[in-house]
């Protein structure tokens, strides 16, 4: 590995470890700004640092179906991802939630079956199965799964829970229209200050209480919309020039490496079942992408 892939690669792998930190980042911030106040002062900066460093790209460079169909997936996305965690009633919820996102790359490759024409063996139909029923583990708490505690959760905040399971889906449906209609080119910018627009709009016309600044929030928000900015940047730095197979591999392993992060930052303890169920989820996700490798 030569010193430019090297570098690429560890670059790659310093925006798994910034993606890592959302879900707690997300919901302190949320807790101290509100879901709709803190997740748009979070795109807003990242809005800006991303045209910044990246520039903000011209629309009619892009092809008009990767705009408007897939720029409204990404906008869907970050904005129900955002919500639905701002919106869990406690920070072990939210836990939960995030946890949820995690079944788009499973759902990203079922898809690409469907979209794309991608050819799989048949370990993807288990590494799915797999990958649903940790989220259903992590969701059962600390008692033995069962049906009921999952229920349970899903009607204690089916707003929350309706939102992180449509954010998994959407986000997989963009990966895939996106391979077809991208054309090598990035919109994010463009997407981010939509995203931006969307949830200040939201902010405006909802009832939440004003937006108060303290040295602390102000510090996560800052740190956070830097990250994601950077995040963008150093990902499309790694996969053209890094390790993909490494960084591939490396990426399912998000999960664990968030809820870690989270769990520290937050303040909890999660039990042995919940761990379960993350590695479950990083497994089945495994199994997924193996089962289109050779292909």
């Amino acid at each position: 590995m030569d010193v430019i892939t090297r570098r690429a690669t560890l670059f790659g792998l310093l925006a798994i470890l910034l993606w890592s930190t959302s879900v707690g980042l997300l919901r302190s911030i949320s807790e101290h700004f509100g879901p709709g106040g803190g997740a748009a002062l979070i795109y807003t900066l990242s809005a800006c640092l991303l045209c910044l460093t990246q520039g903000l790209p011209r629309p009619t460079a892009l092809t008009r179906r990767y705009l408007l169909i897939g720029g409204g997936l990404f906008v869907f996305y970050e904005i129900a991802l955002a919500l639905a965690i701002g919106l869990a009633h406690t920070r072990t919820q939210a836990l939960e939630l995030g946890m949820i996102n995690y079944l788009w790359p499973g759902l990203t490759v079922a898809l690409a079956l469907l979209l794309n024409g991608q050819r799989a063996s048949w370990w993807l139909w288990p590494g799915l199965l797999l990958a649903v029923a940790g989220v259903g583990r992590v969701m059962s708490g600390d008692g033995a799964w069962s049906p009921v505690p999952l229920w349970r959760n899903v009607q204690d905040n089916p707003l929350a829970y309706g939102l992180a399971f449509s954010a998994a889906a959407v986000w997989a449906l963009y990966c895939n229209l996106t391979r077809r209609w991208g054309g090598g080119k990035s919109g994010v910018p463009l997407f981010f200050c939509a995203t931006a627009l969307i949830l200040w709009i939201k902010y405006s016309l909802g009832d939440e209480p004003p937006l108060r600044f303290a040295l602390s929030p102000v510090l996560q928000l800052l740190f956070m919309g830097g990250s994601t900015a950077l995040a963008y940047a150093a990902w499309n730095f790694g996969i053209q020039r890094g390790n993909m197979t490494l960084l591939a591999t490396a990426s399912y392993f998000t999960p664990v490496l968030s809820a870690l992060i989270a769990s520290l930052w937050l303040g909890l303890m999660p039990g042995w079942p919940f761990w379960q169920g993350v590695m479950m989820v990083v497994g089945g996700s495994l199994l997924c992408w193996l089962a289109i490798r050779r292909y």
